[in-house]
């Protein structure tokens, strides 16, 4: 095994590791947002969200599975919030599992499920909320980008 190998073999295991605790961070952050209502779930939600008020975003979660894998106007929505978000600096990561991540941002008053393919973390402009989880997903973002990931894919940790 020449050293290039095996330096591949600890880089992928490195990376293995950093998506887990990746993925335990937006767990946890999400279950924090929502209990301080924070959270912003729905695409079009999302939207006017970024449209009226984008300093008080902290974080996107753009969640998809591949039944909305050929869904054009979702993927042109997600361009755009993509580009939104790159433009005023916030993080932004994808989740291939959206019952899972449907199910920790759970149903509304109705009863109905949410529309999970777009969550926005938020935060109050003038009294900006402070989480670890938020921290650790901002020094992954960044990692990721150093490395040319623009939009990181993250799995959630299973149940």
């Amino acid at each position: 095994m020449t050293l290039e190998e095996i330096r591949g073999q600890e880089n992928t295991m490195e990376s293995a590791d950093r998506v887990q605790s990746a993925g335990a961070a937006l767990e946890e952050l999400l279950v924090a947002a929502k209990k301080q209502d924070y959270l912003t779930v729905g695409v079009y939600e999302s939207a006017k969200i970024m449209n009226v008020d984008p300093d008080c975003v902290a974080f996107c979660v753009l969640a998809t599975d591949e039944e909305y894998e050929c869904d054009i106007a979702l993927q042109i929505h997600f361009t755009l919030i993509q580009a939104f978000c790159f433009d005023n600096d916030i993080n932004v990561v994808r989740v291939n599992d959206i019952e899972r991540l449907a199910d920790l941002v759970s149903t509304d008053e109705t009863g109905e499920p949410k529309d999970a393919h777009c969550i926005l973390v938020t935060s109050p402009s003038a009294n900006p909320w402070k989480d670890p989880a938020l921290d650790k997903l901002g020094l992954f973002c960044e990692e990721s980008r150093s490395v040319y990931d623009w939009v990181p894919t993250i799995t959630l940790p299973e149940r």
